[in-house]
């Protein structure tokens, strides 16, 4: 692409929304955020459907004064946008957000998080009753609830990686062809730098609120329409010696085949997985930039766990066999097709166990991924990595070195995208992490991933010397932090509580007093799981627009929780999937797709809707400076403040540090009472067999190959750990000395220093002397101040020095001689003070003052 062509999205021109009420109307006031532009809607609250009218023109702040003067309301809500209108039984509701906070911000792009909604009525209640399930509706409507875990941004496309949004776009209009039209050429001859404003075409996938904004769609501008993601962002900084690096993690949890932990399990007939994730990792440096993006995903199979039995691992059973791999081919196309080739698989499912039940799901995968590549030319085959994390971590195993190396071969393989002003590289492949509920397992090998990648990232930045970071670095401290944050916030949206093995539980760094917690967690996560899932699903399902109310006489009697399954609705159009198609089933990788890998698809052939070539940079659409920093509006002490700790690193445990830098690993002060007594090193949970399903039990192997490897670690962990409760903890255990820390001891100080610095601050007692002597506070205390005044001496009167004319007695050990100044050198002072005077009206200098001047130049 040519330098001198730049590409800038559009800002929303309504950032802020005034609904003012009527009984007969409803009227939203838009405008952006200087409050100087101003659009009108205009919805008839008595007509029977949705009726939307939009005045086509930009009014000023004076026109909306008068307009809002001439008339009455019944009552007014200011809100930051619209998320779109629902319908259930009775009529349309109006979706607003109330209640925003910024929590992070890339580049000039400020994102924000949903904190209050509100739920307006449209139309006006009928004198019929209304319907007795309509409140039913609305209630499980806002159990989904808005005010956590959703996400927006005016200039931003929260749907698109970073890679995609800084890629310039071939094609024009949502309506184009990739296949058939051909893509713009960006060349410009001329060598004038060009710029050009877009709006974009957002991923629906990741659009949660895409249901609720169809009844505006074609209707009304887009800026009304603010789109919203599902998952989680969070954003941390790095201090590399007072230069702040900026580190942001971007999860968007998929709307296809969305839902909870045991009711949706594998894939739909769309290549849609359950649990799908799209995981961003950016760090921000000014201009530079960096990402790297990750993925999570139930095995893409037909199988399930049957939940009518109250057990805490229901057995995993294969529902519908697929030998030509078809609903998985159709999710490793995707796959190529939005993120390139090589697709790299990290299976964390166990392999071999005593009774079959997680290996029913490795041989799955592992057969059709062997099946698939059949197909495909060697450099573009997917890349199947099998990683028994259950197994491996027992004993003195290090997972996470392992982890680390695989981590190493999949950048290797995939790089990393990197952009700033000279030059820019691309991510190209995917890894797709997966156990079997993508949860505690899959969380621990994103973050050795994340971890692998900062290094390389920090690299390219030009931080560090070698691509590697220690563990118990500040760094690598606020890594983990995040991607605990992170794995918490899937864990709860999707498995309904926290993360039972956490990162720390891997890394075998883990305290004892956690088992309770990791006990609490997974009795939480069986609870949501048997008794609170099934009306969440059904939340879900209409929150998406999957299942869609209706009065008429064929649905009267089957309601949403009148459903024995959901099956049809997550898998429509089920009866032209199972129609005989003309491809080949050979050709799972259409040869569109085929011709542009290892690239991604997306990225070369980017779409967008509008395209405008901009005039003037300072142009208000693309003003992302006044747009970020709001120089216009005072920001609240709390809310700034709020602000900047959610950036700080919230490891507390006290350090001894004798070095500043971020990528050093810093000991940190720890109680070994507290240290987990588990002889095998396995998770403080361990012993409640019967919590998680990420839990790695007695079935993992054989029994001889059990005994044997207890035979092998337990003797020398015991040992290791009796020594550790053993040890007293000791003053200088918990106080060390300076010298180890610092590299220097403390000593008193020398007869001769005290004795100079006696002297020292006695001129300070002197000077601040009101003239009279101080009485000593004992008999014995020898007053030095006493005898100067005696003796003549100095005092202080109206803020003057006064020297005693009686001459002083020279005392040399306890009086301080008062330095005389000579004639000359009060004489070369007059002469500088007149320095200004000379230089500016005799326009000459003093050849002594050029001599002092000389001397120190």
């Amino acid at each position: 692409m040519d330098p001198n062509v730049r590409f800038q999205p559009l800002i929303s021109s309504i950032q802020k929304v005034a609904l003012f009420e009527t009984k007969a109307k409803l009227y939203l006031i838009g405008s952006n955020s200087k409050e100087t532009r101003f659009r009108v809607l205009e919805i008839d609250r008595r007509a029977p459907e949705l009726s939307i009218y939009e005045n086509p023109n930009e009014l000023e702040k004076g026109d909306i004064r008068k307009f809002v003067q001439s008339r009455s309301f019944i009552r007014s809500i200011s809100a930051y946008g619209v998320l779109g209108f629902v319908k259930f039984l009775e009529g349309y509701y109006l979706i607003l957000v109330t209640k925003r906070t910024r929590c992070a911000f890339i580049g000039k792009h400020i994102i924000y998080t949903i904190k209050d909604t509100a739920m307006i009525r449209v139309n006006e209640a009928s004198s019929k009753q209304m319907h007795p399930l309509e409140q039913r509706y609305v209630k499980m409507f806002n159990n989904v609830d808005l005010n956590s875990n959703f996400y927006f941004s005016y200039s931003y496309d929260l749907t698109h990686s970073l890679q995609y949004n800084l890629s310039a776009p071939k094609f024009v209009g949502s309506r184009c062809d990739i296949v058939k039209d051909e893509p713009l050429v960006w060349q410009n001859r001329t060598g004038e730098k060009m710029t050009y404003a877009f709006r974009g075409v957002s991923r629906e996938r990741f659009v949660w609120n895409a249901f609720h904004l169809k009844p505006m769609r074609d209707v009304v501008h887009k800026d009304w329409m603010l789109e919203i993601i599902h998952g989680f962002i969070s954003q941390s900084s790095i201090s590399i010696f007072g230069r702040q690096v900026y580190v942001c993690l971007i999860a968007r949890r998929s709307t296809r085949y969305a839902g909870t932990r045991f009711l949706k399990r594998g894939a739909n007939f769309h290549g849609d997985v359950a649990n799908e994730v799209e995981t961003e990792q950016i760090v921000l440096d000014g201009n530079r930039m960096c990402s790297f993006t990750q993925l999570r995903g139930s095995v893409p199979s037909h199988w399930s766990q049957d939940v009518s039995k109250m057990v805490p691992k229901p057995q995993i059973a294969i529902d519908l066999s697929d030998p030509f791999g078809e609903t998985a081919g159709k999710h490793y196309q995707r796959l190529m097709f939005h993120y390139g080739a090589p697709v790299i698989i990290l299976n964390l499912v166990k392999t071999r166990e005593k009774r079959r039940h997680e290996s029913l799901l490795s041989e799955e995968m592992y057969s059709t991924v062997s099946y698939l590549n059949q197909f495909l030319p060697p450099h573009l085959r997917i890349r199947y990595i099998d990683f028994d994390m259950a197994r491996k971590s027992r004993g003195t195993g290090n997972v996470m070195e392992k982890l680390a190396k695989i981590a190493e071969t999949v950048i290797q393989q995939t790089g990393m995208f990197y952009s700033d002003d000279e030059r820019s590289q691309k991510q190209t492949g995917i890894v797709r992490v997966n156990c079997v509920d993508c949860l505690d397992r899959t969380n621990t090998a994103q973050f050795a991933i994340g971890k692998c990648v900062l290094a390389h990232q920090l690299y390219d930045l030009g931080f560090l010397k070698e691509r590697k970071l220690e563990f118990e670095s500040d760094c690598i401290t606020m890594l983990e932090n995040l991607y605990e944050d992170h794995g918490d916030t899937l864990a709860l949206q999707y498995g309904g509580s926290q993360l039972v093995h956490r990162i720390k539980t891997y890394r075998k760094t883990a305290v004892w007093a956690s088992q309770g917690n990791d006990i609490m967690q997974t009795l939480s996560r069986y609870y949501s799981n048997t008794f609170s899932d099934t009306e969440k699903q059904h939340s879900i399902n209409l929150f998406l627009g999957y299942y869609i109310p209706s009065k008429a006489e064929v649905n009267k009697t089957l309601h949403i929780w009148d459903l024995e399954t959901d099956f049809y609705i997550h898998n429509s159009r089920f009866d032209e999937i199972r129609q005989i198609s003309s491809i080949p089933l050979t050709q799972w990788v259409s040869p569109f797709v085929m011709n542009c890998l290892p690239a991604a698809v997306s990225d070369e052939n980017r779409v967008v809707k509008e395209l405008i070539k901009i005039h003037s940079n300072d142009a208000e659409i693309i003003d992302y400076y006044s747009n970020f920093h709001y120089d216009y509006k005072l920001t609240s002490f709390e809310e700034h403040i709020d602000y900047q700790l959610s950036h700080l690193s919230r490891n507390l445990a006290p350090a001894f540090r004798s070095h500043f830098s971020p990528f050093e690993p810093i000991r940190r002060q720890q109680s070994t009472a507290l240290k987990n007594p588990s002889l095998t090193g396995q998770s403080s949970t361990s012993s409640a067999n019967s919590s998680s399903s990420d839990r790695s039990d007695d079935e993992s192997e054989s029994d001889e190959e059990e005994k044997s490897s207890n035979n092998r670690n337990t003797a020398p962990s015991s040992s290791t750990n009796s020594s550790r409760a053993e040890d007293p903890v000791t003053l200088s255990s918990m106080f060390p000395m300076t010298n180890d820390i610092y590299g220097f001891e403390i000593r008193m100080p020398k007869k001769a220093d005290m004795l100079k610095y006696e002297k020292y601050a006695e001129i300070n007692r002197i000077c601040n002397s009101t003239g009279e002597p101080a009485r000593p506070s004992s008999p014995h205390q020898y007053n030095r101040h006493a005898q100067m005044n005696e003796s003549g001496g100095l005092s202080i009167y109206n803020n003057e020095i006064i020297i005693a004319s009686v001459t002083p007695e020279k005392d040399i050990q306890n009086d301080i001689a008062i330095p005389t100044v000579s004639d000359e050198s009060i004489a070369i002072y007059e002469k500088y003070c007149m320095l200004k005077h000379t230089i500016m009206y005799d326009f000459r200098c003093d050849p002594k003052i050029l001599e002092y001047v000389n001397m120190f130049a």
